[in-house]
């Protein structure tokens, strides 16, 4: 009887821990997440499914499916007049800015913004703090992607005292209220938290040392903040315990391998709007107007561009 049960409770086991993850109510919330990195610098290889990275040509396979789709998302938001905003926040070299352009590359400028704010002035300073960043956000049919948002004050303006405790303390509590309002405003609001390891941040950090085209991206914040790891990770879980909430839950991406977040991340926005396909029916082309009586100018009045290549 002994041998003939040993199989069974193993089977039992093995189906027991996906039950486990499927069941957790924030795995619920954060359908990308799988597990958070940034609680301890020592958790996240303990922490991680590994898996190898994505190659190349399946990445851009499902990239090139993914991108048809985001492209009739986008012409339904146009038709609805829906308003969309996107918030990506994370730990430096967390790959927000490469997912942002994975998304975009494809959409319609006009109503896929981009909002990358710098340190505020010295007249920002004295406003509301909300204030600047509502200028930004969308109308009717448009879409805006937050490279770092409000929650600097969270995260960057914490760890490095950019913000009195008093300043600190009050964003907490009015964060919520704040994202409340938009979403009673018919704003849809989608927040990303891109999460990587110790290791791969350290990898990345060296690979813009050595790459002339990627220095700018290491600021001189972005080399302090390496000191304070565990401060920053402090700071993100009481930003969480704060802002996680209901109305508007934060969606956690491990993003170690760029190419498998990237593609994650896109599939989590997909599902967050139900569209339907407005793609607008094979145009056919008219024919050129024939040039009758038309004589171009002499090329040499014109001034070209030299072709050093």
């Amino acid at each position: 009887m002994s041998k003939k049960t040993k199989p069974k409770d193993k089977s039992k086991q093995r189906d027991e821990k996906p039950r486990k993850q499927k069941h957790n109510s924030k795995d619920k919330e954060a359908v990308v997440a799988v597990k958070d990195l940034d609680a301890k610098k020592t958790d996240a290889p303990a922490g991680r499914v590994q898996r190898e990275k994505m190659k190349k040509k399946d990445y851009e396979q499902e990239l090139a499916k993914l991108q048809i789709e985001l492209v009739k998302m986008q012409e339904w938001i146009k038709a609805q007049g829906l308003k969309m905003v996107i918030l990506f926040e994370g730990r430096d070299a967390a790959g927000k800015g490469g997912a942002i352009k994975t998304i975009t590359m494809c959409l319609n400028p006009r109503y896929a913004r981009v909002v990358a704010l710098g340190t505020p002035t010295e007249r920002e300073k004295t406003q509301w703090y909300f204030q600047r960043y509502v200028p930004h956000l969308p109308a009717a049919g448009e879409m805006v992607l937050f490279d770092r948002s409000w929650y600097n004050r969270a995260g960057v303006e914490r760890v490095m005292g950019f913000c009195t405790e008093e300043e600190y303390q009050e964003f907490l509590r009015a964060c919520p209220e704040f994202e409340k309002m938009l979403i009673r405003a018919g704003i849809i609001l989608i927040k990303y938290w891109f999460s990587v390891s110790d290791d791969e941040q350290e990898r990345r950090f060296q690979a813009r040392l050595d790459d002339p085209t990627k220095r700018w991206k290491l600021s001189p914040m972005d080399l302090e903040s390496r000191s304070k790891w565990v401060e920053y990770s402090r700071a993100k879980d009481t930003m969480f315990a704060y802002t996680d909430v209901k109305q508007s839950p934060w969606n956690v991406v491990t993003a170690d391998d760029k190419k498998r977040a990237r593609l994650n991340v896109i599939a989590h926005l997909l599902s967050q709007i139900p569209y339907k396909d407005l793609t607008p029916e094979q145009i056919k082309l008219p024919p050129r107007q024939d040039d009758k009586g038309y004589v171009r100018p002499p090329m040499t009045d014109q001034t070209f561009v030299p072709e050093v290549y």
